[in-house]
C-alpha cells in the first residue's frame, strides 16, 4: 500500500458521520458473519467515538457472534473515567450490542508491563485478522498508543514484529498505554480512521506526505495496511460548517 491509498468520506456534521460509519461498520461486520460464522471488532476510546458507539449499538445485527476488543487502553482500573473499556461498555455495549463477547486489554497487574503480556494472551485468544478495526488519531499524529517519543514506538510500528500487545510510556502521558502492534491492525480486513476538526484533518494530510514515521505515527498505518484506509472526517462541534452555498469546500467525496 502507498501512503496515498485512502479514500476519505466528509461529512457536514459528527452525528451524520457518526451514523454513516456505523452503518458501514454493522455491515462489514454482518458480511465477516455470514462468511465466517463470527466477526472481530477492535474500536479505539476517547471522546470522538462516543458517538459512533451509540448508533452502532443499535444497529440490529448478529451480536452474539461479533467479538469487541480494543486498540488500545490507559493502563487505569475499568472504574477510571480515563478507561477506554469504561467507554466501551457503557457506550457500545448497550442495547443490540450488549449481546457482544468483550476482550478487554486491561487487567490489574503490577506494571503496565505484566498487564500488556496477559492481554496479548487474550488477543492471541481471537480470530485474525480482525473483521473490522476503528482507529483515531490525535493531533500529534499518533494512532492508537503509537505516541511520538514513546520508548517502545520502533517496536510497536515494526512490521516485523511478533509481539501483539505492547506497553507504551511517553512524555506527557499520565499512564502507560496498552496497544496492539502494527501488525495486529494493518492486516485488518477493514480499517475506518475517525477523526474530527479542520487541525486533525491537516494532520492527516500532512500524513500523506513523505517523512519520517516516528514524527507522525498515523503513516505507519497508512503505509501499510493491506486494504485502504477509509477516512470519516466532519468539522468538529466547534468549528462552523464552511459551505460554499450547497457543497463543502473540504471536497473529496462529500456526503
Amino acid at each position: 500500500m502507498s501512503l496515498m491509498d485512502t479514500n476519505r468520506l466528509n461529512f457536514d456534521t459528527p452525528s451524520a458521520l457518526a451514523s454513516a460509519l456505523a452503518d458501514r461498520v454493522a455491515a462489514e461486520l454482518s458480511v465477516a458473519i455470514v462468511e465466517r460464522k463470527q466477526a472481530v471488532l477492535a474500536v479505539s476510546g476517547g471522546k470522538t467515538p462516543e458517538l459512533f458507539f451509540h448508533y452502532l449499538a443499535k444497529a440490529d445485527i448478529d451480536w452474539k457472534n461479533i467479538l469487541v476488543t480494543l486498540v488500545d487502553e490507559r493502563f487505569v482500573p475499568v472504574t477510571d473515567d480515563r478507561s477506554n473499556e469504561r467507554l466501551v461498555r457503557s457506550s457500545l455495549l448497550q442495547n443490540f450490542a450488549s449481546k457482544a463477547r468483550f476482550y478487554g486489554l486491561y487487567n490489574p497487574s503490577i506494571t503496565a508491563e505484566l498487564a500488556a503480556f496477559s492481554a496479548a494472551s487474550r488477543i492471541n485468544s481471537l480470530p485474525r485478522p480482525f473483521d473490522v478495526i476503528v482507529l483515531g488519531m490525535g493531533t500529534d499524529g499518533h494512532t492508537a498508543s503509537f505516541f511520538p517519543g514513546g520508548d517502545r514506538l520502533k517496536q510497536a510500528i515494526d512490521t516485523e514484529s511478533r509481539a501483539l500487545v505492547l506497553p507504551i510510556h511517553a512524555r506527557g502521558l499520565k499512564e502507560a498505554r496498552l496497544t496492539l502492534t502494527l501488525p495486529v491492525i494493518v492486516e485488518a480486513r477493514f480499517i475506518a480512521l475517525h477523526i474530527e476538526g479542520q487541525t486533525k484533518l491537516d494532520v492527516f494530510e500532512r500524513a500523506l506526505q513523505d517523512g519520517p514515521v516516528e514524527e507522525l505515527p498515523i503513516r505507519a498505518v497508512l503505509k501499510n495496511t493491506r486494504h485502504p484506509v477509509q477516512v470519516y472526517w466532519s468539522p468538529n462541534e466547534e468549528e462552523k460548517q464552511i459551505t460554499d452555498g450547497t457543497h463543502s469546500l473540504f471536497d473529496t467525496v462529500s456526503v
